[in-house]
């Protein structure tokens, strides 16, 4: 067994339906390897009392391996929360097919005992860091897995954005907003938004704009060194919001920068060696539907 795995901290989407089936045989197949094992306190009602618990924020320095049972949202709160500690995800998927939570509760057990073993695959995915500054303060802080997103509050208005990448002059847009995405988040809210996929572990990130105004307002991939400031065009309705992956931060005011670069830790994610995020395209986004090779 992997020596580098002997603390393990089990993480559960409470309101899935087949938590309280899974969660416990993981719980008890840990144990029988003779690995410590602790319970985040929200799940801790799916095992015995004699079970360790933390809170989500404190499981960083009480484990070496994280297991995410639930589906992708709960592995995008844990990454954010456990990249600083480092701490390898795997992702068990109780949903729909996940991107990330990528192991069936059926092959849980087998792939589980796999990596323990040392036979996995490993990615270094990068998050955002996003920054509101109001003057000479910075007033909010957050850290996005998925994308950081510029958004109206009303619904018939648009607002005026100024993008600068590396202090250069991009461009000035009219649309509901901008999206700036990780490659992790390319199949989410960007790819809604009629942005590209892209390969999880490039080294980029891509800005989408949501709705524009004018119709040759296209989406641009940039380094994932770059750093994105925006501000707004004044306007007698403004009225927006920031949000890093679906978690708003203070309502924004027309004289704000908003600062997105690289967050200073990526999070780590194991995989089966049979991983495939081109099955996964072609499972999730019904590519290839009739064709055989």
């Amino acid at each position: 067994m992997d020596t580098r795995f002997q603390r393990i901290a089990l993480i559960g989407k409470t309101d899935s339906e087949q938590i309280g089936q899974t969660l416990p045989k993981l719980y008890g197949h840990l144990l029988s390897c003779g690995l410590e094992v602790v319970v985040e306190q929200n799940s801790a009602h799916f095992v015995d009392g004699s079970a360790k618990t933390f809170a989500l924020c404190e499981l960083g320095r009480h484990c070496d391996l994280a297991i995410i049972i639930g589906g992708d949202g709960t592995l995008l709160t844990a990454a954010r929360l456990l990249a600083g500690h480092g701490i390898p995800l795997i992702g068990v998927n109780l949903g729909r097919l996940g991107f990330l939570v990528d192991i069936s509760p059926q092959a849980a057990l087998t792939s589980l005992d796999e990596i323990l073993e040392g036979r996995f695959r490993e990615e270094q995915r990068q998050l955002l860091e996003a920054k509101i500054l109001r003057g000479s303060e910075t007033i909010a802080v957050q850290s996005a897995v998925n994308d950081v997103v510029i958004h109206s509050w009303i619904s018939t208005s648009m607002i005026e954005i100024v993008t600068y990448i590396d202090g250069i002059y991009l461009n000035c847009q009219r649309s509901d907003g901008l999206i700036v995405s990780t490659p992790t988040g390319s199949t989410a809210y960007a790819l809604s938004g009629g942005g590209p996929i892209l390969f999880p572990t490039l080294k980029v990130m891509e800005l989408v704009p949501i709705n524009p105004h004018s119709l040759t307002n296209r989406p641009i991939v940039i380094s994932d060194d770059s750093v994105v400031e925006i501000v707004f065009c004044k306007s007698r309705d403004f009225r927006a919001r920031l949000a890093c992956d679906n978690v708003s931060l203070p309502d924004l005011e027309i004289g704000d920068k908003i600062r997105v670069s690289k967050a200073a830790h990526p999070f780590r994610i194991l995989h089966p060696l049979n991983h495939d995020f081109f099955e996964i395209l072609r499972e999730k986004l019904n590519w290839s539907v009739g064709y055989t090779i």
